[in-house]
């Protein structure tokens, strides 16, 4: 039997069984089970074994009947936290965490970036000391998506500071519900607190909840970062879909033609779809375990349109776009991936070059790993970090 296939049978079987339409943690735990989540992932861990390209069979045709989204509710879980326990964690680990991640029944959030560490996350100064069979954790992270909602934490920590940055790292799963984990609101822009910021005070976490070696930390947290950014810049929408589909509505409702808007707006749609299909071949390329830098291309050029997009979206709605509803305090359940409303969306896409990796720091990427321009200049590189100036 082919692949195609097999996936195409597996996916008559979720529908003939389950509602797209009813509770959606009992279809996604269906699709779970069958092998659906994530196609590529090995069978028994929610995937057939087969081919990434194969997801989009998957994707297309539960849009086509209505199902749920997971992405929404549990993008870190679903896009980050899964690949990196596959690669990373042990048989336990696998068994505990991939299904109640994708079914949302378990929300997660990634616990990198520091107020004085953010595009360097590897200079970070959170510190895990190991106590028998526990490490207890002081320290502090910042703009942590989704973390007063989230079950579980992708932690990296610094447990050795004679070590040069990237070689003095762990990685740990800590629990967000456990004593000494403080969560507190970040206000944005558009009035939510879709972010958050993140106290460790004397936390303790299980020696078994670490994921990869004891100062492994960076080459899995790399884990982390490659399918972030696959999962930032999108899958395979439908031409025309997504947020382009935004501008284009705004267009055929809006009665005063403006050549020059109409020109601006045909210019986003071929640079859309030209993103788009950028996408579909990088989500052809995944595999299990750490992507190429192929996700780095479509973060960036993503990001940087998304804003292109909301600012001609507020261009044509002339006058009314300054009018923005409300900075009503609100810590949303989601993450806010579209949100309806154009002024919002505006305002929040500012954040889109930012979270993920800076598109500074994607550029770097690029340039070093797909055009093989020199690096930049590292002079920490080899220093132990406690001899680093901060």
């Amino acid at each position: 039997m082919s692949e195609d296939t097999l996936v195409r049978e597996q996916l008559e079987k979720l529908l003939a069984n389950s509602d797209p339409k009813g509770n959606p943690h009992e279809f996604w735990g269906a699709q779970y089970d069958v092998g659906l989540a994530w196609v590529h992932f090995p069978e028994g861990y929610g995937g057939l074994g087969v081919s990434p390209q194969l997801q989009e069979i998957v994707g297309t045709e539960l849009r086509r009947v209505g199902a749920p989204s997971n992405f929404a509710r549990n993008p870190i879980g679903v896009g980050m936290g899964a690949p990196v326990v596959l690669t990373h964690g042990s048989e336990e680990q696998k068994r505990r965490y991939l299904r109640p991640n994708f079914t949302c029944e378990e929300v997660w959030c990634q616990l990198f970036s520091e107020p004085g560490a953010g595009s360097d996350v590897a200079s970070l100064s959170t510190r895990a000391v190991r106590d028998g069979d526990e490490w207890v954790v002081n320290g502090q992270k910042v703009w942590t998506t989704l973390a007063h909602v989230a079950r579980w934490g992708m932690l990296v920590a610094r447990t050795d500071p004679e070590q040069p940055k990237h070689k003095g790292l762990t990685y740990f799963v800590v629990d967000m519900h456990g004593p000494g984990v403080e969560v507190r609101p970040l206000r944005q822009i558009t009035g939510e607190a879709e972010f958050n910021e993140v106290y460790f005070t004397d936390a303790r976490i299980p020696d078994a909840e670490r994921l990869g070696d004891v100062g492994d930390g960076w080459r899995v947290a790399l884990t982390t970062l490659m399918n972030e950014r696959v999962a930032l810049s999108g899958g395979a929408p439908a031409r025309g879909a997504g947020t382009i589909s935004e501008a284009i509505d705004l267009w055929k409702a809006t009665p005063r033609k403006d050549p020059v808007l109409k020109d601006r707006l045909m210019k986003l749609w071929v640079e859309a779809e030209a993103i788009r299909l950028t996408g579909i071949r990088a989500h052809q390329l995944r595999t299990v375990g750490v992507p190429g830098p192929e996700g780095s291309t479509g973060k960036l050029a993503g990001a940087e349109m998304n804003k292109k997009i909301y600012e001609l979206c507020i261009d044509l709605l002339g006058m009314d776009g300054g009018l923005y509803g409300s900075y009503e305090m609100l810590r949303p359940e989601e993450a806010n991936l579209g949100s309806g409303d154009v002024r919002k969306a505006f305002l929040r896409s500012r954040a889109n070059s930012i979270e993920g990796g800076t598109s500074e720091i994607m550029r770097n990427i690029l340039g070093e790993r797909v055009l093989g321009l020199p690096g930049d200049v590292r002079v920490d590189k080899d220093k132990a970090w406690v001899e680093v100036p901060r």
